[in-house]
């Protein structure tokens, strides 16, 4: 199938992590055989290029200066300044015209619109004017920002009127996106974005490692996990990785040297593949303390908690969003409730201070990525979504679509 990918954002480069759960679908699916191409917003006045050989289109909408409205922080965030709200305006407009061009130009049979709002938008103009099947894929902040701006509500019910298939990425976005008209939404997740390494074998560690990995924004509770360091640290030596940037980072530090734990923390910003290998083959538990922010914002799925499972790691999560998805508590790892540092620092010294439970967090984890986030089954699953959507839009006319 000739399938194009529209998105938000996608990596810069081959070595870019931006989006690095759909670099890694992509991937997948061109290993099937199929022709993918992406559709993407331009970054500070970038041209179109290609990641890994799969091309990718991006438009521009605004001045290099201010063309930043994705990446980095995420739309959702940057809207807080109403400049980028103008911005945003732009956006739309010029992503709209610039897909139903390609679409019409490229002739693809799947149109895959990841974040429909207000990516659906576009979709059902190239849908139509272009006569291509769409599919809708939800992550959870497009739902988040119904409760910001009533309006989205109307534009969600419409996308998901004019769809032929709508994927979410855990069951917690599919009852959302039901309540706007989804009537069977596949739950389809996404799996590690990265090569999984032997977990280091480390007799009686001294000091232990925390890890934390993620964009820093108020939904991913960063604050949450500084706070409980210092009852942590009252009864275990640890270090806390924090990887990651975000807006929030000067806030953080200044965070951490009001608690007088500076001196145990280490931000190490982005980093390659290569070291965030080895920080997860060396982290005793990974934490991520997500909670729903004050727009209805919070963890999608936590790809990240997949891929610190995958490794065999003990987790600690919240209980939000569609977490519970990845994490079984007590069997795959611990959830604790948001926003508590005092129940996250208890739920970090059980997995420290219990070796039998943090080694059987470790496996039943690990098992756990190996039986639902394998990237073989998930790309079965879009493939299948695929299928169904040419039908739909064909009338029952089935295409020449590999199967597994």
């Amino acid at each position: 199938m000739r399938i194009c990918i529209v998105t938000s954002v996608y990596a810069l480069s081959d070595t870019d992590r931006h989006a690095a759960f759909l670099v890694e679908s992509t991937r997948n699916l061109v290993a099937r055989g199929h022709q993918v191409e992406v559709f993407a917003p331009s970054y500070e006045g970038c041209s179109s290029h290609t990641v890994e050989g799969v091309p990718v289109h991006r438009f521009r909408y605004f001045p290099a200066r201010w063309e930043n409205l994705t990446h980095g922080q995420g739309a959702p965030n940057r809207i807080r300044n109403p400049l980028y709200i103008f911005i945003a305006a732009f956006y739309i407009l010029f992503g709209l015209i610039s897909l139903v061009r390609l679409c019409r130009r490229q002739r693809f049979d799947v149109l895959h619109v990841h974040w429909p709002f207000p990516h659906g938008i576009w979709g059902c103009a190239a849908s139509r004017l272009a006569g291509v099947p769409m599919v809708l894929n939800f992550h959870g902040a497009e739902l988040a920002l119904v409760q910001r701006f009533g309006f989205v509500a109307f534009f969600l019910r419409r996308a998901i009127a004019c769809a032929q298939g709508v994927i979410c990425n855990s069951s917690f976005n599919a009852a959302k996106a039901a309540l706007y008209g989804a009537t069977s939404p596949q739950v389809i997740p996404f799996g590690t974005t990265i090569t999984v390494q032997p977990r280091a074998v480390v007799e009686a560690r001294p000091v232990r490692n925390l890890l934390f990995v993620g964009r820093l924004i108020d939904r991913k509770g960063v604050d949450i996990f500084l706070g409980a360091l210092p009852t942590i640290l009252a009864r275990v030596p640890v270090v806390a990785h924090v990887v990651g940037e975000g807006p929030l980072m000067a806030r953080y530090r200044q965070q951490v040297g009001t608690l007088g734990v500076a001196s145990t923390v280490i931000f190490h910003g982005v980093v390659s593949n290569e070291q965030l290998q080895s920080l997860y083959t060396q982290a005793d538990a990974f934490v991520l303390p997500s909670i729903v922010n004050r727009d209805g914002d919070t963890e999608g799925l936590g790809v990240v908690l997949i891929e610190a499972m995958a490794f065999g790691c003990p987790v600690v999560a919240s209980a939000v969003g569609g977490i519970p998805d990845v994490v079984v508590d007590g069997e795959t790892g611990l959830l604790v409730p948001p926003a508590s540092p005092e129940a996250l620092a208890a739920a970090v010294l059980r997995v420290l201070e219990d070796a039998q439970l943090a080694a059987r967090l470790g496996r039943g984890g690990s098992a756990r990525v190996q039986e639902y986030f394998e990237w073989g089954r998930i790309t079965d699953a879009v493939e299948s979504v695929y299928r169904d959507a040419v039908l739909r839009f064909t009338g029952g006319r089935a295409m020449a679509v590999p199967a597994g």
